[in-house]
């Protein structure tokens, strides 16, 4: 299977991202972003096509990589989005919860928003593929190194980003948020862009 990696969001893949991007992070924010109707319906207004990097497999998507700037990020919405789709006080509370769990702002490196695989097309190096596309693209910026989170339920994907590179600088626990989201922590990781390239193999 040939896989080609390009930047950006065609419209015709919008429906498939934002069900791979619920499917992959589902697990962490369903309590707060569902119920998984309304969350797509979300994430089909907010993704920004700009923001992101695709995995595709003829006319098939089966991976995204997603990143944030200064201006803005690729599955990042606003009150009015969030009103839209949730209604007045449903917005209100998410917004709440969203907030307490955004992490600062880091003008070193740069932000990756989410990195997911299609189910079906994982185990096959695509996500490693992602992130060297990551790399050179934070490489294209002038950023330094690149820095993501990952939950403590997602030991898959911490295990490759080690492989890849990456390692954690930071562990924060969530405290009483742990009731409102789908995990009790998580891990800042960070890799240097000038580090040696490991990908190797599927």
């Amino acid at each position: 299977m040939e896989i080609t990696l390009q930047s950006g969001l065609p419209e015709e893949h919008r429906p498939a991202a934002a069900r791979m991007y619920w499917e992959a992070f589902g697990g962490k924010l369903g309590r707060v972003m569902g119920p998984a109707p309304r969350a797509l319906a979300y994430l089909d207004r907010v993704m920004r096509g700009d923001h992101v990097i695709t995995a595709v497999a003829g006319n098939q998507l089966v991976g995204l990589a997603g990143f944030k700037t200064p201006s803005g990020a690729f599955a990042s919405g606003n009150w009015r989005d969030m009103r839209m789709v949730y209604g007045r006080m449903g917005a209100l509370w998410r917004l709440a919860l969203l907030g307490a769990l955004q992490s600062e702002v880091d003008n070193e490196r740069f932000l990756i928003d989410g990195i997911c695989v299609g189910r079906a097309h994982r185990g096959q190096g695509i996500g490693r593929a992602l992130i060297e596309a990551l790399c050179d693209e934070a490489a294209r910026r002038g950023y330094p190194a690149i820095r993501l989170e990952v939950i403590d339920t997602n030991v898959r994907a911490r295990s490759l980003y080690e492989q890849v590179g990456f390692r954690t600088i930071k562990h924060d626990e969530l405290g009483l948020l742990r009731h409102a989201f789908g995990f009790s922590s998580a891990a800042t990781m960070v890799r240097d862009i000038s580090s040696a390239r490991t990908i190797a193999g599927p």
